[in-house]
């Protein structure tokens, strides 16, 4: 009677540990478990409600597939894109359904841009859902123009895998940009530029020209040099989009503060701030 009593015991208790364990594996696999540890890794970027601006910056991601669509924020809606199978795809709205306005569909001003590996943007938003994961992307300016899309990671079989292997899967995509070592911004590195040669002082004679006194006789003084002729004035410090940061510290110097925001620089000088994106000038303020 005692021996069934503890079998009996011993038969409940190990249900109740793989009851425990089989509930702790299904809470890794729910929506909210996955989104939580995939927003701890792709930390999420604040746009203005018009997308033309970031207000806080999140992680830097690079692309790490070609073939990512994406569309001007002008566009009403953004572009839509798929990773499966280790490919990027996507549909492109450039044309009207038949007997719609193009206007209707927020299609009259679409201008679309393919990234490819290598480049780089923000998340701003990450949904999780019972047959896949979405990522809202949003990019810096481009030639003074920002663009967004969506990329959608599908669950195989429409069911939440482990959070793990939907890690995996979006890293094959989007790498998290390593911040970056603070003494290697490329001012440290630059050596200040040098002040312009100065000229020799108006009215001081070269030393060979200095008068010479003779013991015997003294000499007749020397008359002054005639004054030097109007030097040019010196041509105006410009600075233009498009150049490199090397360039703008060449003529003006180096900035008297470094602001970094992602993929995002901007100079301060005294009486001006230079954004550079990609280590070009995109905005003089």
């Amino acid at each position: 009677m005692n021996f069934s009593r503890a079998s009996v015991t011993s038969s409940v208790a190990a249900a109740v540990i793989v009851s425990c364990l089989g509930a702790n594996a299904q809470s890794e696999n729910t929506p909210a478990s996955i989104q939580q540890k995939l927003e701890s890794q792709y930390a999420l970027t604040k746009s203005t409600a018009d997308r033309t601006d970031i207000v806080t910056a999140g992680t830097v991601l690079v692309l790490e597939k070609d073939n990512l669509l994406m569309y001007t924020i002008t566009t009403r809606a953004p572009a839509s894109n798929t990773y499966k199978n280790g490919r990027i795809s996507n549909f492109s709205i450039t044309k009207c359904p038949p007997f719609v306005p193009c206007e209707s569909v927020g299609i009259h001003n679409v201008d679309s841009r393919k990234f490819v590996a290598g480049e780089k943007f923000w998340v701003t938003k990450i949904d999780v859902h019972d047959d896949g994961v979405v990522f809202d992307l949003l990019s810096d300016p481009i030639s003074d123009v920002r663009y967004y899309s969506t990329l959608k990671f599908p669950f195989p079989k429409g069911s939440p895998p482990p959070a793990d292997t939907v890690m995996s899967t979006v890293a094959q995509v989007l790498k998290v940009q390593p911040a970056e070592d603070s003494g290697s911004s490329g001012g440290d590195s630059q050596a200040p530029a040098a002040p312009p040669t100065q000229t020799a002082q108006a009215g001081s004679p070269p030393a060979e020209q200095a008068p010479q006194q003779v013991e015997h006789a003294p000499m007749a003084p020397i008359a002054p040099p005639p004054p030097p002729a109007d030097a040019p004035p010196p041509a105006p410090k410009t600075i233009a989009v498009g150049q490199t940061k090397e360039q703008v510290i060449a003529v003006f110097g180096q900035p008297t503060k470094i602001i970094k925001l992602g993929g995002k620089e901007i100079d301060v000088y005294p009486d001006m701030k230079v954004t550079f994106v990609s280590n070009k000038v995109t905005d003089v303020q």
